[in-house]
């Protein structure tokens, strides 16, 4: 009985492995039929279904690299129209910036920078160093090593201020003393353009519109000149204020003519009239005075 079972199961055993290896071979089969399958496809795509393919993927790309270019492109834009509205805000314009990597670190950045522009017709070169720093985790920017280059040889204050600036690295306060004796010296350079275009026979501005000089040559009297200083004081905290006096030039046989109470009161008298008339006023004022027949 048990030699019967056994030989039974034998065969069941035999058949399995039959089985196993007809699936065994159909799946063999079946892998190469893929792999087939496979060259096939790639060989028809060599064709122009290939050319196809080329095409849409180069579609594909070009579309993408249009979408990063026009997204950039708008980025830059708004970064100029915002640069537009600080320049008009602020009247500083930028010619340059250039940056230099000095350290970087985990726990610091320190950064050189050389920034270059104008403000109105004041030029101006900054170079300082700035330093970006983790504190109580928080980031703390502090600015040091501050250089200022300005071509201010008439504003002799002004060099007296930016020694204050630089010894305390004060930026912000540089940039908004710049603003306001830029307007101050726009002020006065539009005065004595504007006197100069409407007295030209008496005005004349050796200097320039940008200078602190505007003369006043008596046209019946020769070598009689008045002259207008209008300086523009920086104070080491950044005030600025304008100064103007009137300064005479009198030949001593037009002094004999006159009282001398007379023509040295003539200062005090012009800084009455600036108090209350204010400095254009003023100095019409005073034209009108030495040439009564100068109206326009």
């Amino acid at each position: 009985m048990d030699e019967k079972m056994n030989e039974e199961n034998t065969e069941e055993v035999k058949v399995l492995e039959a089985q196993i290896e007809q699936l065994q071979a159909e799946v063999a089969q079946l892998q190469h039929q893929q792999q087939n399958n496979h060259k096939d496809m790639t060989f028809n795509f060599s064709g122009q279904m290939q050319e196809a393919l080329l095409y849409s993927c180069g579609q594909r790309l070009v579309r993408a690299k249009e979408e990063v270019v026009s997204r950039l492109e708008e980025e830059v834009k708004e970064m100029e129209e915002d640069l537009k509205r600080q320049t008009q805000m602020n009247g500083i314009n930028l010619n340059s910036c250039t940056t230099k990597t000095l350290q970087s670190g985990d726990s610091q950045l320190i950064q050189k920078f050389c920034v270059s522009g104008h403000c109105s017709e004041l030029n101006f070169l900054v170079e300082f160093q700035l330093t970006e720093f983790k504190q109580n985790q928080r980031c703390q920017r502090e600015i040091s090593a501050l250089n200022v280059v300005m071509d201010a040889t008439d504003l002799k204050s002004f060099n007296g201020f930016l020694l204050g600036v630089e010894e305390h690295n004060n930026l912000l306060l540089f940039f908004r003393t710049l603003r306001t004796l830029s307007d101050r010296c726009d002020d006065r350079s539009r005065t004595f353009q504007h006197f100069q275009d409407k007295y030209p026979s008496i005005v004349s501005l050796p200097g320039g519109c940008g200078s602190e000089i505007m003369t006043l040559n008596h046209p019946q009297l020769p070598g009689c000149v008045l002259f207008i200083h209008w300086s523009v004081d920086v104070s080491s905290e950044g005030r600025v204020t304008p100064k103007i006096n009137l300064l005479t030039k009198i030949p001593e046989r037009v002094l004999q003519l006159f009282p001398s109470q007379t023509v040295g009161g003539a200062a005090k008298f012009f800084q009455s009239l600036l108090r209350i008339l204010g400095s254009e006023a003023a100095v019409e004022s005073v034209i009108r005075a030495i040439c009564p027949s100068s109206d326009p």
